[in-house]
C-alpha cells in the first residue's frame, strides 16, 4: 500500500498540471450536468416492509389516485372574539379567500368548502379549507406561494384569524451563513497550525474542489436516483469536513519531510506513501459506516449515506492525486516566510559545523508524558467524564417532526394549534384504516365490524364511516385519537388497534392495517430502534477488521471501538439535553424542543464513528510506525503525540467548525445532526483519543501490540506505517537516518518549522 501510494505522490507531482486539469474538468462536467439536471425534490418516504407501508401500496392500487404527490395546504380560520364561523359574513369572507386561492395559481387543483365537507369544528368558532396542488411543494412557483400567504389578509385585518398549514410553504432547508463561518474558522486554523496563507490555502481549495465535484454529481442525479433535497446538504457537511483533514495530514507530512532534507519530489511521494495511506484507511471506515446504513433497509436513509460516502471518496481521491499536484506549484512556500529563514540559517551552520541549540519539546510531547505519569487518574477523569455528559441518553424520545415542533412564532404551528383547539389534539394526527376484503368481497362488513371495536377504545374520539372503492373490496376508515400525533397514548392507540385487527382477520379472513402519517412515523421510529444494534454489529465488525489490518494488534482496535461508543453515547446525552431539554437551546437558536428525530442516533452513530477512526488511525498510526522502528510502548506514545497532536487537534476544531456552522440551518435534522456531530467530534477527538487512548495504551504497554501468530500469518500485510517503504528506499532502522534530540524527538531544523 504504501510503496504504491508513494509512487502514486510522485508521479501527482510530476504530472501536476494534467492532475489539476484532470479535476477541473471533472468538476466542469459535474457542474454542467448539475446545472441541466431540474431541482431536486424532497425524496419519496416509504418503510419498505411495514403495516403502514403495505397499507400505503394497497391504497396505490385499489384506489387509483387516491395518492399525489402534489403540495397539500389547510388553511385555518377563527372567527372573531364572540362570533362563529358560520354566521353570514364569516362564511362570505371564507368563501372569498377560497376563490382567491382557487383563482390566483394555474398549479391550484382543487380547494373544498369547509360547510359542506365537514370542514367546521363543533363549537362553530374554527373551521379549515383544503387546498390540493398539482405539483409538489419544490416546484410551486413564488406567485403560488405569495398567493396563498396574501389569501386572507383582508379577513385578518376585520379580526379573523387566518393561518396555514401543510407542505405547500415548505420551502428547500436552507443552511444561512453558518458553514461559510466554519470554512472561515478552518482558514485561521490552518494559518494558525502551518504559519503559512500557501499552506492553509490547499486544503481548503481542495477540499472545496472535491465537494463541488460531489454535491455536483448529487445534484445532476437527484431527480434520477429520488435524492431528497437534504441528501447534497449533509454530503456537503462530511465532504467539506473531511476533505480539509485529508489534506492537512499530507501537507503537513510534506512539510515534515523537506525539513529533514528531502527533495520536493521526493517529499510528497513519502508524505503520500505514509499519510496517504491512513487517509486511505481513515476514508474505508467512514465510507463503510455511512454505506452500512443500507442495512435499516429505509431508502431515504440509504440514498443520503450513500451519497455521503461517495464524497468521502472523492476526497479521498482528492487527497492522494491534486494534494501532492498542488505541493508541486507550490514548492517551499508550503513554509512562512519565516519558517524558510530559519531553515536556511539552520542548513547554513549545519555545513559550517555548528550544532543548532535543541528546542524545547512541544505541547504534544509534554502532554503525553504527562499521561504517561497519571495514566489511571487521566483514564478515570475521561471516562467518567463523558459518563456524566451521556447521562441524558437515558431519557431519550424518539419521534418525526410535524408542524406543531415548529417554532411558535410561525403559521404553521399557529394551524397546527388552531385545528388542536377546535377539533381536538389528534385531528392533527389521523388514523387510517385500510380494510382488504378481496378474498370474500367482505369489506363493507369488516369495515364495519373493524369499526364498532374501535368506538369502544378509551382513547377514540370519532370513527368516521367507512369509504369503500368502487369495486367494492377495499375500505377506508378514519380514526381521530384524543391525543397529539407524538403522544404515548396515541402510539398505544395504534398497537391496540392493530391486535383488534389480528382477532377481527382470524374470524371473517379480512386484512386490516393501520396507516396514515401517525401510524406511519410510530413504524419509522421502531425500524430505527430494531436496526441499531444490528448496524453496529456490522459497521464495528468490519471497521475492527479494518483496523486489526492497519495496527496488527488485537486491543487496539477494541479499544478504538469501545472509546467511539463512549464519545456517541454521550454527543446522544448533549443532544438530548439541548434539543428535548430545552438546555441552552435560546442560544442554539432551538424554539421549539420535543422528541428527537428517529434517524438521528443511527445517523449520527455512522458518521461518529467513521470520524472517529479518523483521527484513531492518524494518531496511533504515527505511534505503530515508531513501535515497530524499534521504539518502547511509552516513547513510541510520546512520538505520536510529537508529531501527530498538533495536526489532530487543529483537524479536530476544523470539523468542528464545519459541523458547527450548520447549526443555524432552517432544516430541525440539518440542525440538530450539525450540532450532534459537532460534540462528537469535540468529545472524541480531545477527550477519547487525547486522553483516554494514551491512558489506556500506558497501561497495556507492549500487549497493545499482541497478536496471535497465527492470525498475524493470516493477515495480509499493507504497510500502512511504510516499514517496506523505508525498507525500499534505503532508510536506516530508526526510520530517518537523520539527527535526533536528546529526548528521541526530531532535530533543532524540524523544531524551527513547527512540524
Amino acid at each position: 500500500m504504501a510503496t504504491f501510494l508513494y509512487k502514486l505522490g510522485r508521479l501527482a507531482f510530476r504530472r501536476r498540471w494534467r492532475v489539476l486539469l484532470t479535476w477541473l474538468a471533472l468538476l466542469a462536467i459535474a457542474a454542467i450536468a448539475a446545472f441541466s439536471a431540474s431541482a431536486p425534490t424532497s425524496s419519496s418516504f416509504s418503510i419498505p416492509g411495514t403495516e403502514a407501508q403495505r397499507a400505503f401500496d394497497l391504497l396505490d392500487q385499489r384506489f387509483p389516485g387516491s395518492s399525489s404527490d402534489g403540495a397539500t395546504a389547510r388553511v385555518v380560520f377563527k372567527a372573531p372574539a364572540g362570533e362563529k364561523i358560520t354566521e353570514a359574513g364569516n362564511k362570505a369572507e371564507v368563501k372569498k379567500i377560497a376563490d382567491e386561492i382557487r383563482a390566483g395559481s394555474s398549479q391550484v387543483e382543487s380547494v373544498n368548502d369547509p360547510y359542506t365537507s365537514g370542514g367546521v369544528a363543533r363549537n362553530g368558532t374554527t373551521a379549515y379549507l383544503s387546498v390540493s396542488y398539482k405539483v409538489g411543494s419544490e416546484a410551486l412557483t413564488d406567485a403560488t406561494r405569495t398567493a396563498l400567504e396574501e389569501a386572507g389578509a383582508d379577513a385578518k385585518s376585520q379580526g379573523m384569524a387566518v393561518e396555514i398549514g401543510g407542505d405547500a410553504l415548505q420551502v428547500a432547508p436552507e443552511t444561512g451563513s453558518g458553514e461559510i463561518v466554519g470554512v472561515a474558522i478552518a482558514a485561521v486554523v490552518l494559518v494558525i497550525t502551518f504559519g503559512s496563507l500557501i499552506a492553509a490555502g490547499l486544503p481548503l481549495l481542495t477540499a472545496l474542489l472535491g465537494v463541488g465535484v460531489g454535491i455536483s454529481g448529487i445534484t445532476a442525479l437527484a431527480t434520477v436516483l429520488d435524492l431528497g433535497s437534504t441528501t447534497s446538504i449533509l454530503a456537503m457537511m462530511i465532504g467539506l469536513a473531511v476533505g480539509i483533514d485529508y489534506a492537512l495530514f499530507i501537507v503537513s507530512r510534506y512539510r515534515a519531510e523537506l525539513a529533514e532534507g528531502r527533495e520536493r519530489e521526493e517529499a510528497a511521494g513519502r508524505a503520500v506513501g505514509t499519510a496517504g495511506s491512513a487517509v486511505v484507511f481513515a476514508g474505508l471506515t467512514v465510507v463503510i459506516a455511512l454505506s452500512g446504513l443500507a442495512v435499516v433497509n429505509l431508502p431515504m436513509l440509504t440514498k443520503m449515506g450513500l451519497a455521503a460516502a461517495a464524497t468521502v471518496v472523492i476526497a479521498v481521491l482528492i487527497a492522494l492525486t491534486l494534494t501532492p499536484a498542488m505541493l508541486g506549484f507550490v514548492g517551499k512556500r508550503v513554509f512562512g516566510r519565516k519558517a524558510r529563514a530559519a531553515m536556511a540559517n539552520a542548513d547554513a551552520q549545519a555545513l559550517a559545523g555548528v550544532r543548532t541549540p535543541e528546542a524545547k519539546p512541544n505541547m504534544g510531547t509534554r502532554w503525553a508524558r504527562f499521561v504517561l505519569r497519571r495514566p489511571v487518574a487521566v483514564l478515570l477523569v475521561g471516562v467518567l467524564g463523558l459518563g456524566a455528559v451521556a447521562v441524558p441518553a437515558a431519557s431519550l424520545e424518539l419521534g418525526l417532526p410535524d408542524d406543531g415542533s415548529q417554532p411558535v412564532s410561525t403559521t404553521q404551528r399557529k394551524a397546527y394549534d388552531l385545528l388542536s383547539d377546535g377539533f381536538g389534539p389528534g385531528f392533527n394526527g389521523p388514523l387510517m384504516l385500510v380494510v382488504d376484503g378481496q378474498a370474500d368481497n367482505n369489506a363493507k362488513a369488516a369495515a364495519l365490524g373493524i369499526s364498532a371495536t374501535v368506538k369502544k377504545m378509551d382513547d377514540v374520539v370519532t370513527v368516521l364511516d367507512p369509504v369503500l372503492n368502487k369495486a367494492g373490496d377495499t375500505a377506508t376508515v378514519t380514526v381521530i385519537p384524543k391525543d397529539r400525533p407524538s403522544s404515548v397514548r396515541t402510539e398505544e392507540l395504534v398497537h391496540d388497534i392493530r391486535s383488534a385487527a389480528s382477532k377481527a382477520r382470524a374470524e371473517n379472513g379480512a386484512e386490516v392495517y393501520v396507516s396514515g402519517a401517525t401510524a406511519m412515523n410510530i413504524d419509522f421510529s421502531q425500524r430505527m430502534n430494531d436496526a441499531l444494534l444490528p448496524y453496529l454489529a456490522l459497521v464495528v465488525g468490519l471497521a475492527f477488521l479494518l483496523l486489526m489490518l492497519v495496527f496488527r494488534s488485537v486491543l487496539v482496535p477494541l479499544k478504538a471501538a469501545l472509546g467511539f461508543l463512549l464519545s456517541v453515547v454521550a454527543a446522544l446525552g448533549a443532544v438530548v439535553a439541548v434539543f428535548q431539554w430545552g438546555w441552552l437551546g435560546g442560544l442554539l437558536g432551538v424554539e421549539q424542543t420535543g422528541p428527537i428525530m428517529s434517524m438521528m442516533p443511527i445517523f449520527m452513530v455512522g458518521v461518529v464513528f467513521g470520524l472517529a477512526m479518523d483521527y484513531e488511525v492518524f494518531l496511533v498510526t504515527r505511534m505503530r510506525e515508531a513501535y515497530v522502528h524499534g521504539e518502547r510502548p511509552g516513547e513510541a506514545i510520546v512520538t505520536g503525540f510529537r508529531h501527530g497532536a498538533r495536526v489532530v487537534s487543529a483537524a479536530a476544531v476544523i470539523m468542528i467548525a464545519v459541523f458547527a456552522g450548520f447549526i443555524g440551518a432552517s432544516d430541525a435534522m440539518i440542525k440538530m445532526i450539525g450540532f450532534g456531530l459537532a460534540v462528537a467530534v469535540f468529545f472524541d477527538a480531545f477527550v477519547v483519543r487525547m486522553a483516554v487512548v494514551p491512558a489506556v495504551m500506558a497501561l497495556l504497554g507492549r500487549r497493545a501490540w499482541w497478536l496471535p501468530r497465527w492470525l498475524d500469518r493470516a493477515l495480509p500485510n499493507v504497510d500502512v506505517e511504510g516499514e517496506q517503504l523505508r525498507k525500499r528506499l534505503g532508510d536506516d532502522a530508526e526510520g530517518t537516518g537523520d539527527f535526533r534530540g536528546p529526548d528521541g524527538g526530531p532535530g533543532s531544523e524540524r523544531e524551527l518549522v513547527r512540524v
